[in-house]
């Protein structure tokens, strides 16, 4: 049996005339788009282009739901009343799902965005509340987290079906979770070794931590961020390192209504 990953990144997170990534050439790549909702990036032409050019090319739709910061492009840890972040992710995945709707396509799945993503990995209270939102709109809804988190039992529990993700381009410290942005070292940029680690990831569920050791994950979606400087050519080696290794690249949720 040949075995199937997602590559997924995000997306349309441009704002007015502050372009963010080249997301045309992204969307030739992976399988998935997570696309911003206009908490911490997008404005609604931007993610209507986004999303019509998505649809084109068949790659499936994630709202990419976050904390209402702009300034902070959503990587700043908010302490949000549970009643207002269910509302603030009813809200964010209303508004996507009517922009999919003009551009012929439909939101499957949700990721949350920057602080929020790793605040909800262990905070069961925020993550709660995101549940809850996700659910209030469409329990359908494929819940994205990070692979080994809590989150994923919690969202499974909760009736929600869910997908485990992997980071190409940020390294792990040897307990699973990301090495903090503010450290040097946490993103990665060498294509050929971002490509290989994705490889043996993809292969035989391992990654190699930041000190060294081998890290056991299970993941059915690659990540790369698309705001990362040479984003497209990692995601391009990326996409030709699994294929010749005989990993095909597929969305885990479809694509179009």
């Amino acid at each position: 049996m040949t075995r199937a990953i997602d590559l997924n990144s995000d997306l349309g997170e441009g704002y007015g005339a502050w372009k963010m990534g080249d997301d045309a050439a992204m969307l030739g790549i992976v399988s998935s788009a997570n696309v911003a909702c206009g908490f911490h990036a997008g404005d609604p032409l931007t993610i209507l282009a986004t999303l019509r050019e998505a649809a084109s090319r068949g790659v499936a739709i994630g709202a990419h739901v976050a904390y209402p910061d702009r300034v902070g492009f959503g990587r700043r840890p908010m302490d949000v009343a549970s009643a207002e972040l269910t509302a603030d992710v009813i809200y964010q995945i209303g508004a996507l799902q009517g922009l999919c709707t003009a551009a012929g396509t439909r939101v499957t799945y949700v990721k949350p965005h920057g602080a929020l993503y790793n605040t909800i990995a262990q905070d069961t209270r925020q993550a709660a509340a995101v549940i809850e939102g996700i659910k209030a709109i469409d329990p359908t809804l494929v819940m994205m987290g990070l692979a080994g988190a809590p989150i994923l039992a919690q969202a499974r529990e909760a009736g929600l079906a869910t997908v485990a993700e992997a980071f190409a381009d940020r390294a792990y410290t040897p307990a699973g979770t990301l090495v903090s942005r503010r450290e040097a070292g946490a993103v990665l940029h060498d294509p050929e070794l971002i490509a290989a680690r994705m490889l043996r990831l993809a292969r035989e569920g391992v990654i190699e931590a930041v000190d060294g050791s081998p890290l056991h994950l299970s993941a059915d979606s690659i990540c790369v961020h698309g705001d990362s400087p040479g984003a497209v050519a990692i995601s391009a080696r990326i996409r030709e390192a699994l294929i010749a290794g005989g990993v095909a690249i597929r969305p885990f949720a479809g694509a179009q209504a």
